[in-house]
């Protein structure tokens, strides 16, 4: 099915059967074209979404209020040594943002995927990775088959395809150890629960200049997205970045 037949059908699916907001629970108006538009929040939820915009953490993307002097890092990454370039996020995670976090994650939601590429799109962060190789912050085979799917490879894929020109998508990484849910733990705890818990894929080759960006859905503490870098630069990886969909 081509893109401009998947859209048509979108659209006419939303006529016949009108999408309900996650956040708010309302019946959603169209923005307009069923492409680019957000289709699984409404308008005034849409209107709440907090975008992050410069100036922002050079770590975690998070975003500083008023005039900026001196290092550009904030208190959430205090004691975080990163082992990436820059980190940047396209939300905060609180509100409508953090609903289409939620149903992708925890009640497989995948409708509201193209959804949040939507929100990497309006966010500039398609133009920040565009021509980069996105390698997703790999599950641990149980918990995948558990969940069905890995939300982190669903993401890298939706930023690849509003980022256009030559980005692509590489599983580069894969998870060795099952670790607990890292939810509530701060981050020195985090940091020794995913001591070795990241290694490289089998097979996985790349060029050493080539520009890789680390894709995650939640940007906490750095700790697992970090443990992630630590492999790519031991392999080899000159030039390396973290995106997340939010902050939070």
């Amino acid at each position: 099915m081509t893109e401009a037949v998947s859209a048509c059908a979108r659209g006419l699916a939303d006529v016949v059967f009108p999408p309900v907001c996650v956040h708010c629970r309302s019946l959603v108006e169209p923005e307009g074209p069923s492409d680019g538009a957000i289709r699984h929040l409404c308008t005034g939820c849409v209107a709440q979404i907090s975008w992050v915009r410069e100036p922002h953490c050079y770590a975690c993307g998070h975003p500083f209020y008023g005039e900026v002097v001196g290092e550009r890092i904030c208190p959430h990454c205090v004691g975080l040594v990163p082992a990436y370039q820059e980190g940047r996020t396209a939300v905060l995670l609180k509100g409508p943002a953090r609903a289409l976090v939620h149903e992708l994650k925890y009640h497989r939601g995948l409708h509201v995927a193209r959804d949040m590429g939507e929100v990497f799109r309006r966010s500039g962060l398609g133009r920040f990775a565009r021509g980069a190789v996105l390698v997703p912050v790999p599950l641990h085979p149980r918990k995948e088959r558990e969940r069905g799917f890995n939300q982190s490879a669903l993401l890298a894929m939706e930023l690849a395809r509003v980022a256009g020109e030559g980005t692509r998508v590489k599983n580069f990484l894969r998870r060795r150890v099952d670790t607990d849910s890292q939810t509530h733990h701060d981050r020195k705890t985090r940091r020794a629960n995913l001591k070795n818990a990241f290694a490289l894929a089998e097979g996985a080759a790349f060029n050493p200049s080539q520009h890789l960006i680390l894709v995650d859905d939640v940007f906490t503490t750095g700790s697992t997205l970090n443990s992630c870098a630590v492999v790519l630069r031991r392999a080899g990886c000159l030039k390396l970045d973290v995106v997340t969909f939010g902050h939070g």
